[in-house]
Protein backbone atom coordinates (compact mmCIF):
# COMPACT_ATOMS: atom_id res chain seq x y z
CA UNK A 1 0.00 0.00 0.00
CA UNK A 2 1.26 3.46 -0.88
CA UNK A 3 1.02 5.76 2.13
CA UNK A 4 0.25 9.44 1.58
CA UNK A 5 1.07 12.10 4.17
CA UNK A 6 -1.50 14.94 4.34
CA UNK A 7 -0.79 16.17 7.87
CA UNK A 8 1.87 18.81 7.32
CA UNK A 9 0.37 21.16 9.90
CA UNK A 10 1.32 18.61 12.57
CA UNK A 11 4.89 18.31 11.33
CA UNK A 12 6.78 18.15 8.06
CA UNK A 13 9.36 15.70 6.67
CA UNK A 14 12.80 17.17 7.15
CA UNK A 15 14.37 18.37 3.91
CA UNK A 16 17.57 16.44 2.96
CA UNK A 17 19.32 19.79 2.38
CA UNK A 18 18.54 20.70 5.98
CA UNK A 19 20.04 17.42 7.19
CA UNK A 20 23.14 18.13 5.12
CA UNK A 21 23.53 21.58 6.68
CA UNK A 22 23.25 20.09 10.15
CA UNK A 23 25.80 17.33 9.56
CA UNK A 24 28.79 19.66 9.83
CA UNK A 25 27.68 20.86 13.25
CA UNK A 26 27.16 17.32 14.50
CA UNK A 27 30.66 16.38 13.35
CA UNK A 28 33.12 19.26 13.07
CA UNK A 29 31.51 22.31 14.71
CA UNK A 30 30.92 20.72 18.10
CA UNK A 31 32.19 23.43 20.42
CA UNK A 32 30.13 25.24 23.02
CA UNK A 33 29.25 28.64 21.55
CA UNK A 34 29.87 30.24 24.95
CA UNK A 35 33.50 29.07 24.98
CA UNK A 36 36.17 31.63 24.04
CA UNK A 37 38.56 29.20 22.33
CA UNK A 38 38.67 28.43 18.62
CA UNK A 39 36.22 25.50 18.83
CA UNK A 40 33.67 27.58 20.71
CA UNK A 41 33.99 30.54 18.39
CA UNK A 42 33.37 28.37 15.32
CA UNK A 43 30.12 27.27 16.93
CA UNK A 44 29.29 30.88 17.85
CA UNK A 45 29.84 31.97 14.27
CA UNK A 46 27.48 29.26 12.97
CA UNK A 47 24.89 30.20 15.60
CA UNK A 48 24.95 33.90 14.77
CA UNK A 49 24.87 33.33 11.01
CA UNK A 50 21.75 31.24 11.52
CA UNK A 51 20.22 33.90 13.75
CA UNK A 52 20.83 36.53 11.08
CA UNK A 53 19.18 34.36 8.40
CA UNK A 54 16.02 33.71 10.41
CA UNK A 55 15.76 37.28 11.69
CA UNK A 56 16.14 38.63 8.17
CA UNK A 57 13.34 36.39 6.94
CA UNK A 58 10.86 38.12 9.28
CA UNK A 59 12.26 41.65 8.92
CA UNK A 60 13.89 41.68 12.35
CA UNK A 61 17.35 42.47 13.67
CA UNK A 62 19.52 39.57 14.82
CA UNK A 63 19.61 40.88 18.38
CA UNK A 64 15.80 40.64 18.53
CA UNK A 65 15.72 36.86 18.00
CA UNK A 66 15.77 34.39 20.89
CA UNK A 67 16.20 30.66 20.25
CA UNK A 68 13.89 28.21 22.05
CA UNK A 69 12.93 24.55 21.87
CA UNK A 70 9.90 25.26 19.65
CA UNK A 71 6.60 27.08 19.31
CA UNK A 72 5.25 26.07 22.71
CA UNK A 73 8.26 27.42 24.57
CA UNK A 74 8.22 30.57 22.45
CA UNK A 75 4.56 31.17 23.32
CA UNK A 76 5.18 30.48 27.00
CA UNK A 77 8.22 32.75 27.08
CA UNK A 78 6.36 35.59 25.38
CA UNK A 79 3.27 35.40 27.60
CA UNK A 80 4.84 34.57 30.94
CA UNK A 81 7.92 36.70 30.44
CA UNK A 82 6.05 39.82 29.36
CA UNK A 83 3.26 39.37 31.91
CA UNK A 84 5.64 38.98 34.85
CA UNK A 85 7.63 42.00 33.73
CA UNK A 86 4.46 44.07 33.32
CA UNK A 87 3.14 43.09 36.75
CA UNK A 88 5.93 45.16 38.30
CA UNK A 89 4.25 48.18 36.68
CA UNK A 90 0.77 47.19 37.86
CA UNK A 91 -0.29 45.71 34.50
CA UNK A 92 -2.05 42.41 35.17
CA UNK A 93 -4.59 41.85 32.38
CA UNK A 94 -4.24 39.81 29.16
CA UNK A 95 -6.48 39.41 26.11
CA UNK A 96 -6.62 36.43 23.77
CA UNK A 97 -9.24 34.45 21.82
CA UNK A 98 -11.08 31.16 22.22
CA UNK A 99 -9.53 29.82 19.00
CA UNK A 100 -5.87 30.06 20.03
CA UNK A 101 -3.47 27.15 20.26
CA UNK A 102 -3.37 25.48 23.68
CA UNK A 103 0.20 26.73 24.13
CA UNK A 104 -1.38 30.17 24.49
CA UNK A 105 -4.71 29.29 26.12
CA UNK A 106 -3.20 27.02 28.77
CA UNK A 107 -0.46 29.53 29.57
CA UNK A 108 -3.04 32.28 29.99
CA UNK A 109 -5.00 29.94 32.26
CA UNK A 110 -1.93 29.35 34.39
CA UNK A 111 -1.30 33.10 34.65
CA UNK A 112 -4.88 33.57 35.82
CA UNK A 113 -4.23 31.02 38.57
CA UNK A 114 -1.24 33.15 39.55
CA UNK A 115 -3.45 36.20 40.00
CA UNK A 116 -3.60 37.79 36.54
CA UNK A 117 -6.89 38.62 34.83
CA UNK A 118 -7.76 37.56 31.29
CA UNK A 119 -10.40 38.26 28.67
CA UNK A 120 -10.85 35.41 26.19
CA UNK A 121 -12.70 36.80 23.19
CA UNK A 122 -15.29 35.05 21.05
CA UNK A 123 -14.53 34.49 17.38
CA UNK A 124 -16.82 34.66 14.37
CA UNK A 125 -17.81 31.83 12.06
CA UNK A 126 -14.42 31.76 10.31
CA UNK A 127 -12.31 32.11 13.46
CA UNK A 128 -11.56 35.82 13.71
CA UNK A 129 -12.10 38.21 16.60
CA UNK A 130 -14.01 41.42 16.19
CA UNK A 131 -11.71 44.46 16.25
CA UNK A 132 -14.34 46.41 18.20
CA UNK A 133 -14.62 43.59 20.75
CA UNK A 134 -10.86 43.58 21.12
CA UNK A 135 -10.65 47.33 21.63
CA UNK A 136 -13.49 47.17 24.18
CA UNK A 137 -11.60 44.48 26.11
CA UNK A 138 -8.57 46.69 26.67
CA UNK A 139 -8.29 48.24 30.12
CA UNK A 140 -5.78 50.55 31.82
CA UNK A 141 -4.06 47.46 33.27
CA UNK A 142 -3.94 45.38 30.07
CA UNK A 143 -0.35 44.32 29.42
CA UNK A 144 -0.67 42.08 26.35
CA UNK A 145 -2.85 40.82 23.53
CA UNK A 146 -2.05 37.42 21.97
CA UNK A 147 -3.72 36.43 18.68
CA UNK A 148 -2.30 33.89 16.24
CA UNK A 149 -1.31 35.00 12.74
CA UNK A 150 -3.24 32.10 11.20
CA UNK A 151 -5.27 29.39 12.83
CA UNK A 152 -3.49 26.06 12.88
CA UNK A 153 -6.69 24.03 12.44
CA UNK A 154 -8.74 25.91 9.84
CA UNK A 155 -6.10 28.15 8.27
CA UNK A 156 -7.92 31.48 8.66
CA UNK A 157 -5.53 34.44 8.51
CA UNK A 158 -6.01 37.16 11.09
CA UNK A 159 -5.85 40.69 9.70
CA UNK A 160 -3.20 41.70 12.19
CA UNK A 161 -2.33 44.93 10.38
CA UNK A 162 -5.82 46.23 11.27
CA UNK A 163 -5.51 45.21 14.91
CA UNK A 164 -2.01 45.84 16.18
CA UNK A 165 -1.96 49.62 15.70
CA UNK A 166 -4.90 50.45 18.00
CA UNK A 167 -3.61 47.98 20.58
CA UNK A 168 -0.03 49.21 20.67
CA UNK A 169 -1.16 52.84 20.69
CA UNK A 170 -2.61 52.07 24.12
CA UNK A 171 0.79 50.90 25.37
CA UNK A 172 -0.22 47.23 25.18
CA UNK A 173 2.15 44.58 23.81
CA UNK A 174 1.01 42.40 20.91
CA UNK A 175 2.12 38.79 20.55
CA UNK A 176 1.33 36.50 17.64
CA UNK A 177 1.94 32.80 17.08
CA UNK A 178 3.23 32.60 13.50
CA UNK A 179 4.25 28.94 13.67
CA UNK A 180 1.99 27.97 10.74
CA UNK A 181 2.62 31.02 8.58
CA UNK A 182 6.40 31.36 8.29
CA UNK A 183 7.39 30.09 4.85
CA UNK A 184 3.78 29.93 3.64
CA UNK A 185 2.83 33.64 3.54
CA UNK A 186 4.90 36.80 4.05
CA UNK A 187 5.78 37.40 7.70
CA UNK A 188 7.25 40.82 8.49
CA UNK A 189 7.24 42.01 12.09
CA UNK A 190 7.05 45.70 11.18
CA UNK A 191 4.28 45.27 8.64
CA UNK A 192 2.32 43.12 11.08
CA UNK A 193 3.08 45.60 13.87
CA UNK A 194 3.82 42.98 16.53
CA UNK A 195 6.11 43.13 19.56
CA UNK A 196 6.53 39.38 20.01
CA UNK A 197 6.29 36.60 17.42
CA UNK A 198 6.71 32.82 17.78
CA UNK A 199 8.04 30.47 15.08
CA UNK A 200 9.13 26.83 14.91
CA UNK A 201 11.38 24.85 12.56
CA UNK A 202 9.51 21.59 12.14
CA UNK A 203 6.53 23.21 10.41
CA UNK A 204 8.66 24.11 7.37
CA UNK A 205 10.77 21.00 6.77
CA UNK A 206 13.24 21.78 9.53
CA UNK A 207 14.18 19.76 12.61
CA UNK A 208 11.97 19.23 15.63
CA UNK A 209 13.04 20.71 18.95
CA UNK A 210 14.01 24.21 17.88
CA UNK A 211 12.08 27.45 17.51
CA UNK A 212 12.52 31.16 18.01
CA UNK A 213 10.85 34.13 19.62
CA UNK A 214 11.10 37.60 18.12
CA UNK A 215 11.26 40.25 20.85
CA UNK A 216 11.04 43.82 19.59
CA UNK A 217 13.88 45.99 20.83
CA UNK A 218 12.88 47.69 24.08
CA UNK A 219 10.28 45.08 25.08
CA UNK A 220 10.53 44.18 28.76
CA UNK A 221 10.62 40.41 29.23
CA UNK A 222 11.51 38.38 32.31
CA UNK A 223 13.22 35.02 31.67
CA UNK A 224 11.13 31.99 32.57
CA UNK A 225 14.22 29.79 32.97
CA UNK A 226 17.26 30.56 35.10
CA UNK A 227 20.85 29.46 34.82
CA UNK A 228 23.56 30.70 32.48
CA UNK A 229 23.63 33.93 30.53
CA UNK A 230 22.96 32.49 27.09
CA UNK A 231 20.66 34.25 24.63
CA UNK A 232 21.38 37.60 26.26
CA UNK A 233 20.22 36.26 29.60
CA UNK A 234 16.69 35.60 28.36
CA UNK A 235 16.94 31.84 27.76
CA UNK A 236 19.73 30.04 29.65
CA UNK A 237 21.16 26.74 28.48
CA UNK A 238 23.74 25.80 25.87
CA UNK A 239 22.34 26.56 22.44
CA UNK A 240 21.66 23.57 20.17
CA UNK A 241 23.79 24.71 17.27
CA UNK A 242 23.01 21.84 14.84
CA UNK A 243 19.25 22.34 15.20
CA UNK A 244 19.55 26.12 14.89
CA UNK A 245 21.63 25.76 11.72
CA UNK A 246 19.03 23.34 10.36
CA UNK A 247 16.28 25.82 11.23
CA UNK A 248 18.05 28.57 9.31
CA UNK A 249 18.52 26.35 6.27
CA UNK A 250 14.84 25.37 6.35
CA UNK A 251 13.82 29.04 6.51
CA UNK A 252 16.17 29.93 3.66
CA UNK A 253 14.72 27.20 1.44
CA UNK A 254 11.10 28.01 2.34
CA UNK A 255 11.45 31.73 1.68
CA UNK A 256 13.23 31.14 -1.65
CA UNK A 257 10.35 29.02 -2.98
CA UNK A 258 7.45 30.52 -1.02
CA UNK A 259 5.64 32.29 -3.85
CA UNK A 260 5.61 29.36 -6.28
CA UNK A 261 5.19 26.64 -3.66
CA UNK A 262 2.33 28.37 -1.86
CA UNK A 263 0.52 28.78 -5.19
CA UNK A 264 1.05 25.08 -5.94
CA UNK A 265 -0.22 24.02 -2.51
CA UNK A 266 -3.27 26.26 -2.84
CA UNK A 267 -3.99 24.58 -6.15
CA UNK A 268 -3.89 21.13 -4.54
CA UNK A 269 -6.06 22.34 -1.66
CA UNK A 270 -8.66 23.85 -3.98
CA UNK A 271 -8.68 20.76 -6.18
CA UNK A 272 -9.28 18.55 -3.15
CA UNK A 273 -12.07 20.81 -1.90
CA UNK A 274 -13.79 20.78 -5.29
CA UNK A 275 -13.64 17.00 -5.58
CA UNK A 276 -14.86 16.43 -2.02
CA UNK A 277 -17.80 18.77 -2.66
CA UNK A 278 -18.67 16.82 -5.82
CA UNK A 279 -18.87 13.58 -3.82
CA UNK A 280 -20.32 15.08 -0.64
CA UNK A 281 -22.46 18.15 -1.48
CA UNK A 282 -23.39 18.71 2.18
CA UNK A 283 -19.79 18.97 3.36
CA UNK A 284 -19.03 22.07 5.46
CA UNK A 285 -15.90 24.16 4.95
CA UNK A 286 -14.31 25.43 8.15
CA UNK A 287 -12.46 28.74 8.05
CA UNK A 288 -12.34 31.69 5.70
CA UNK A 289 -12.80 30.54 2.08
CA UNK A 290 -10.45 33.25 0.77
CA UNK A 291 -8.13 34.67 3.42
CA UNK A 292 -6.54 31.43 4.56
CA UNK A 293 -3.29 29.50 4.47
CA UNK A 294 -2.58 27.82 1.14
CA UNK A 295 -1.96 24.32 2.46
CA UNK A 296 -4.88 23.65 4.85
CA UNK A 297 -8.35 22.27 4.06
CA UNK A 298 -10.60 21.65 7.06
CA UNK A 299 -14.04 20.14 6.43
CA UNK A 300 -16.85 18.73 8.57
CA UNK A 301 -19.73 16.37 7.87
CA UNK A 302 -22.97 18.02 8.96
CA UNK A 303 -24.35 16.03 11.91
CA UNK A 304 -27.90 16.87 10.79
CA UNK A 305 -27.27 15.08 7.47
CA UNK A 306 -25.00 12.18 8.45
CA UNK A 307 -23.68 10.78 11.74
CA UNK A 308 -19.92 10.18 11.58
CA UNK A 309 -17.26 10.19 14.29
CA UNK A 310 -14.03 12.08 13.72
CA UNK A 311 -11.58 9.71 15.34
CA UNK A 312 -12.97 6.78 13.37
CA UNK A 313 -12.76 8.87 10.20
CA UNK A 314 -9.06 9.48 10.85
CA UNK A 315 -8.36 5.84 11.74
CA UNK A 316 -10.23 4.55 8.70
CA UNK A 317 -8.42 6.98 6.41
CA UNK A 318 -5.17 5.67 7.85
CA UNK A 319 -6.28 2.12 7.04
CA UNK A 320 -6.62 3.32 3.45
CA UNK A 321 -3.09 4.76 3.55
CA UNK A 322 -4.01 8.45 3.96
CA UNK A 323 -2.57 10.31 6.97
CA UNK A 324 -4.87 13.14 8.08
CA UNK A 325 -6.13 14.44 11.38
CA UNK A 326 -9.28 15.87 12.93
CA UNK A 327 -7.66 18.91 14.52
CA UNK A 328 -4.49 20.12 16.21
CA UNK A 329 -1.76 17.47 16.56
CA UNK A 330 -1.42 18.43 20.23
CA UNK A 331 -5.01 17.39 20.93
CA UNK A 332 -5.70 14.79 18.23
CA UNK A 333 -5.63 12.01 20.83
CA UNK A 334 -8.54 13.63 22.65
CA UNK A 335 -12.12 12.44 22.26
CA UNK A 336 -13.33 16.00 22.73
CA UNK A 337 -14.42 18.08 19.72
CA UNK A 338 -12.07 20.82 18.55
CA UNK A 339 -12.24 23.90 20.77
CA UNK A 340 -11.59 25.98 17.65
CA UNK A 341 -14.63 24.62 15.80
CA UNK A 342 -16.83 24.96 18.88
CA UNK A 343 -15.73 28.59 19.22
CA UNK A 344 -16.65 29.12 15.56
CA UNK A 345 -20.17 27.85 16.21
CA UNK A 346 -20.09 24.22 15.06
CA UNK A 347 -22.22 21.86 17.14
CA UNK A 348 -20.20 19.17 19.03
CA UNK A 349 -21.19 16.27 16.77
CA UNK A 350 -20.34 18.14 13.59
CA UNK A 351 -17.09 19.35 15.15
CA UNK A 352 -16.16 15.75 15.89
CA UNK A 353 -16.90 14.66 12.30
CA UNK A 354 -14.05 16.76 10.93
CA UNK A 355 -10.99 16.13 8.80
CA UNK A 356 -8.03 18.44 8.34
CA UNK A 357 -5.95 17.87 5.21
CA UNK A 358 -2.66 19.75 4.99
CA UNK A 359 -0.29 19.62 2.04
CA UNK A 360 3.48 19.83 1.76
CA UNK A 361 6.34 19.74 -0.73
CA UNK A 362 6.06 16.05 -1.51
CA UNK A 363 2.37 16.05 -2.37
CA UNK A 364 1.03 15.85 -5.92
CA UNK A 365 -2.27 15.83 -7.77
CA UNK A 366 -2.24 12.04 -7.57
CA UNK A 367 -2.41 12.35 -3.79
CA UNK A 368 -5.58 14.43 -4.14
CA UNK A 369 -7.22 11.70 -6.23
CA UNK A 370 -6.15 9.03 -3.75
CA UNK A 371 -7.46 11.01 -0.79
CA UNK A 372 -10.87 11.52 -2.37
CA UNK A 373 -11.14 7.86 -3.37
CA UNK A 374 -10.18 6.81 0.17
CA UNK A 375 -12.72 9.17 1.70
CA UNK A 376 -15.49 7.68 -0.44
CA UNK A 377 -14.56 4.19 0.73
CA UNK A 378 -14.33 5.26 4.37
CA UNK A 379 -17.65 7.12 4.47
CA UNK A 380 -19.47 4.24 2.80
CA UNK A 381 -17.92 1.79 5.23
CA UNK A 382 -18.90 3.91 8.24
CA UNK A 383 -22.42 4.40 6.92
CA UNK A 384 -22.83 0.65 6.75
Amino acid sequence: MKRIYLDHTATTPIDPRVVEAMQTCFGDVYGNPSSVHWFGQRAREALEEARETIAGAIGAESAELLFTSGGTESDNTALRGAAHAARKRGKTHLVTSKAEHHAVLDTVGELVREGFQATVLDVDGVGRVSVSDLESALTPVTCMVSLMHANNEVGTLHRLEEITGPVRSRGVLFHTDAVQTLGKVPVDVDRLGVDLLSVSAHKLSGPKGVGALYIRKGTDLDPILHGGGQERGKRPGTENVPLVVGFAKAVELAIASMETESARLAGLRDRLETKIRERFPDILLNGDPKERLPHILNVSFDSEKIALEGEMLVLNMDLEGIAVTSGSACTSGSMQPSHVLLAMGRDPETAKATLRFSFGRGNTGEDVEAAVAALEVVVERMRR
